[in-house]
């Protein structure tokens, strides 16, 4: 039995841990739940995680949960991969901005993008601000690249770059050609494809 163990559903928001924990190049064990059975909001589940959502990680007697928590704390427990950026470095301020820039800001103006309110709230209202600047600040970002910190893949790719993937399989975020090639270089990392095979093997269960 692996130290760590993914509690997952494939595919969800729990893909983007998968991805993470492939860079990582750590043994780990899944824990597949099926959502459309209920398995999130069993009293076992719900005892490691009362939110009720996937995913979530177990490393030994830790229990962490919410996408960008898990994707820094992997990467600061192994800095063997080389997927943070450490603390009492200047750019970790720049590194952290990134990592939560995906869930934080990226992901909800995207939802709120595909599902919008009868009434468009007042701009102060939201946290990332505005659709267009949120793209605009993140095209910016990958077109300074190869990645979000330069030359360094880091766990921000991760936790925002499957934001930017996943946007723009489903039409949701603008197909600019900043976000085009960033994709590209995405799906070409090896742990990418072996997640992504990963997940279309244990969702055909």
């Amino acid at each position: 039995m692996a130290d760590l163990t993914l509690y997952h559903a494939a595919p969800s928001r729990s893909s983007i841990a998968l991805w993470m924990l492939e860079e990582l190049g750590q043994p780990y064990d899944i824990h597949l739940l099926n959502l459309s059975k209920g398995e999130n909001r069993a009293p076992d589940y719900l005892a490691i995680n009362p939110m009720g959502k996937v995913p979530a990680l177990r490393h030994r007697d830790t229990a962490i949960t919410e996408v960008a928590a898990i994707c820094t704390y992997l990467a600061d427990e192994f800095p063997e991969a080389k997927l943070n950026v450490p603390v009492g470095t200047p750019r970790r301020g720049v590194y952290l901005k990134w990592l939560f820039f995906g869930p934080g800001c990226v992901e909800p103006a995207v939802t709120d993008r595909a599902a919008p309110r009868k009434e468009e709230a007042r701009r102060g209202m939201l946290g990332y601000g505005d659709f267009d600047t949120t793209m605009n600040v993140l095209a910016a970002a990958v077109d300074r690249g190869p990645w979000l910190m330069g030359d360094q893949f880091t766990a921000a790719d991760v936790a925002t770059g499957s934001h930017i993937r996943w946007g723009m399989m489903f039409k949701l975020i603008p197909e600019r050609p900043e976000f085009a090639a960033y994709a590209a270089r995405i799906a070409a990392r090896p742990a990418a494809q072996r997640a992504q095979a990963k997940d279309q093997e244990l969702g055909a269960k």
